[in-house]
């Protein structure tokens, strides 16, 4: 066990870098593996509105395989930092066209696992969508987590 590693917080992070490793294989770029973990959250996780709250643990993500953007961001974030990677979450607003106006809007909450990609920089992952953050993202802030975002975006 790691030195100032006690066993719950040493399998939490073992449980995070076995659920990415094979998406970290080596001679791989992060932004290829971060592409493929997002990929890999996307096809084992189900979107399911209102199964959490913003206190429901990701270890109880990992378990149940079900959530909302912002739980999947946690997980992501999770797993590349266990992996020894920096990474950060960011809530914004997604954009999106409306059909009947013909408009943009900025409408639609949208949370991203976001890490540093060479040569890239930073890049964004919303596995619930497989989206990528880019224009479209608005960003309000970027914290640790959605509860320290939340102070500076409220």
């Amino acid at each position: 066990m790691p030195v100032g590693c006690d066993r719950a917080t040493c399998f939490l992070k073992q449980s995070f870098e076995d659920y990415a490793r094979g998406c970290f294989e080596p001679g791989r770029s992060i932004a290829a593996a971060a592409n493929e973990l997002m990929h890999k959250i996307h096809r084992e996780f189900k979107y399911v509105a209102g199964s959490t709250t913003n206190r429901t643990s990701i270890v109880e993500v990992l378990k149940n395989r079900r959530g909302v953007c912002q739980d999947f961001a946690h997980f992501m974030i999770a797993c590349l930092r266990s992996c020894g990677l920096a990474a950060r979450y960011v809530s914004g607003y997604i954009r999106t066209a409306r059909r009947a106006a013909k408009r943009q809007s900025a409408e639609n909450a949208s949370m991203l696992g976001v890490v540093y990609c060479p040569p890239f920089g930073l890049v964004g992952f919303r596995s619930d969508q497989q989206l990528h953050g880019g224009e479209d993202h608005v960003t309000l802030a970027w914290a640790e987590t959605s509860l320290t975002c939340r102070r500076f975006a409220a």
